[in-house]
C-alpha cells in the first residue's frame, strides 16, 4: 500500500494519491491532472476511482477532467446532486483498491454532502482518514459556506458537524492518521495547524473542538465565533465543481494567447479586463502600466486573486514573464479564474519601448520612515489582517486590511502622503496598485513591512497573543 499526500502550497491545499497492488485512487485532485495520471503510469498502476470529500470552495477540483481522461469514475458521499456522472455512495459503502479498502463515512457539518474517507489496510484495520474540510489539524470546517444551499443557518450546520465528529470520527482509534483537506493559511477554517499530517489521538487531545468534555452549544459558540467573511469566488467555485467546467488545456491555450501592445492595449479598452501584473513587487514598483494590478506569483498568489477579483468571469490580460505565464494561467485556473484572454508580448518592457504612459511607485525603507517621522506627521497604514493589527502594530498607524481595502478609500483622501506597509511586503503593493487604480497616487510603500520597522526601532504596540489575548 502507497499513500501520498500532494500538498500544495499556495493554496494550502492537500490532495492524496492512494495505491494498492496497481490500483491507485485519488483524493480531491487540483485543476491539472496529469501529474496524477504519470504517477500512475510510471508506478505501472491503473487509477480506479477519483473521490472527493465535499463541492470545494476554494479551488476548482480536478475530477471531471480526470475522469474524461482515465475514465475513473468520481465518487461522492450521500446527498450529493452533481450535473455530471458519479457515484453517490452510501454511509458505510466500502470501495475495494488492490488489497485495501476505502470507507465511506457521511460526515456532514461544513457542507451536507461533506465525507470522509476511511482507509483499511490489507488487515482491515482502520490506517487513515481523509477528512477533507471537515477536520483538520488544529481545527474543522467553518459551518458557514454552504448556509445558502443547505436552507439551514451556520448554528444548525455547526450542530450537524459536532454530531458528525463525534460518532464518526472520535470513535476510531487514536493511531489513526488523519490527512485533512487543508493545512494553515486556507480560508476554509480559523485555527489551522502548519503542519499537515496528524493523528486522531493528538487531534482528541490538542484541538480545541475536540474536546472531551465540551457540548454542543460550546462548540456551536467557538466554532461560529469569529468567522470572518468568504471570499467572494468562493461560490462560483462550488457551481463549478458541481456543475463542471472547461478542460485545463483549452484554458491554457486561450490564456496563451500573445498580444503585442497595440493589440492588448486595445483588448483593454474594448473587454474592460483587468490588466493584472504578476512580477515581483519590486519589479512592479519601478515601472508598471497604469492602472494595472499587481498580484505577485510568488506570493499568495490565487487566493488573493480570489479575494480581490469578484468575478471569476471577469476578462483578464496579463503582464508576466513568458516562462512563467503556464504557471500563472494554471493557478488562475485552480480557483476558477479561466477568463485570461491573452498576455503581453515582450511584457512591460515591450509596454515602455512602444512611448505608452508609464507609472511607478514611490517607496521607503524602515530607516528612511523612521527619520520622516522625526521631522513631520506621517500618516502610515497598515493592511495586514485586523487579527496581526490587534496582536501589534506601529504607534499611531491606522488599519485598512487588504481584503477590504475599497471600503476604506476615505482613509486615503485627504493630500498628504500615505506610507502603507504589511508584515513582508507583498500585501502593500497589491494594496497600492489598487488605491493608485483608484486614483489615489500619494502612497509610498514602506520596504520590508512590518518586520523592517521592528527591526528599525520604531515604537510599537505591546505584543497581544491573537489566542490567548495575553501580553
Amino acid at each position: 500500500m502507497k499513500v501520498e499526500q500532494l500538498y500544495t502550497g499556495c493554496l494550502a491545499q492537500g490532495a492524496y494519491y492512494i495505491e494498492s497492488q496497481g490500483e491507485a485512487a485519488i483524493i480531491d485532485p487540483l485543476r491539472e491532472v496529469q501529474g496524477y495520471i504519470d504517477m500512475a503510469n510510471d508506478r505501472g498502476a491503473k487509477i480506479k476511482y477519483v473521490f472527493e470529500t465535499h463541492f470545494h470552495a476554494d479551488f476548482v477540483s480536478g475530477h471531471v477532467t480526470l475522469y474524461e481522461k482515465t475514465g475513473a469514475p468520481i465518487v461522492y458521499g450521500p446527498t450529493a446532486q452533481p450535473d455530471f456522472d458519479a457515484i453517490i455512495a452510501e454511509d458505510g459503502q466500502e470501495f475495494k483498491l488492490g488489497d485495501v479498502v476505502i470507507k465511506v463515512l457521511h460526515t456532514p457539518g461544513h457542507t451536507m454532502e461533506s465525507t470522509t474517507y476511511l482507509l483499511l489496510d490489507e488487515n482491515g484495520k482502520e490506517h487513515a482518514i481523509f477528512s477533507g474540510d471537515t477536520l483538520f489539524l488544529g481545527d474543522v470546517g467553518r459551518p458557514d459556506l454552504a448556509q445558502k444551499a443547505a436552507n439551514m443557518t451556520q448554528e444548525e450546520l455547526a450542530g450537524i458537524l459536532y454530531e458528525s465528529l463525534r460518532t464518526k470520527i472520535m470513535t476510531l482509534p487514536d493511531d489513526v492518521i488523519v490527512y485533512p483537506g487543508h493545512g494553515a493559511g486556507s480560508a476554509c477554517g480559523k485555527n489551522m495547524s502548519k503542519e499537515t499530517i496528524g493523528s486522531i489521538g493528538h487531534e482528541k487531545a490538542n484541538n480545541y473542538a475536540l474536546r472531551a468534555d465540551m457540548t454542543k452549544e460550546e462548540f456551536v459558540k467557538e466554532v461560529t465565533e469569529g468567522l470572518g467573511a468568504p471570499p467572494a469566488y468562493f461560490p462560483f467555485n462550488v457551481q463549478m465543481n458541481k456543475e463542471g467546467y472547461d478542460n485545463i488545456d483549452d484554458v491554457l491555450e486561450r490564456g496563451g494567447t500573445a498580444l503585442n501592445v497595440e493589440a492588448f492595449e486595445a483588448a483593454a479598452n474594448e473587454t474592460g479586463a483587468i490588466v493584472l501584473d504578476v512580477r515581483h513587487q519590486s519589479e512592479f514598483s519601478k515601472g508598471f502600466i497604469p492602472r494595472s494590478i499587481f498580484i505577485g506569483v510568488d506570493g499568495g498568489f490565487a487566493p488573493w486573486v480570489g479575494a480581490l477579483i469578484k468575478d471569476v468571469k471577469q476578462p483578464i490580460l496579463l503582464v508576466s514573464d513568458e516562462d512563467r505565464l503556464e504557471e500563472v494561467i494554471t493557478r488562475l485556473s485552480r480557483v476558477g479564474f479561466d477568463n485570461v484572454i491573452g498576455y503581453l508580448k515582450g511584457g512591460f518592457e515591450a509596454w515602455k519601448a512602444a512611448g505608452k504612459e508609464v507609472d511607478s511607485l514611490e517607496n521607503v525603507t524602515a530607516e528612511e520612515l523612521a527619520e520622516r517621522k522625526k521631522k513631520e506627521d506621517v500618516h502610515v497604514v497598515d493592511v495586514r489582517k485586523p487579527g496581526e493589527f490587534e496582536a501589534e502594530h506601529l504607534e499611531g498607524a491606522d488599519s485598512a486590511p487588504l481584503d477590504d481595502i475599497n471600503n476604506y478609500l476615505s482613509t486615503f483622501t485627504d493630500n498628504t502622503k500615505h506610507y502603507v506597509h504589511c508584515l513582508g511586503g507583498y500585501r502593500s503593493v497589491i494594496a497600492a496598485s489598487i488605491l493608485k487604480s483608484r486614483g489615489i497616487h500619494n502612497i509610498v510603500d514602506v520596504l520590508g513591512g512590518f518586520k523592517a520597522i521592528k527591526e528599525s526601532g520604531l515604537p510599537t504596540t505591546e505584543y497581544v497573543c491573537p489566542t490567548t489575548g495575553k501580553n
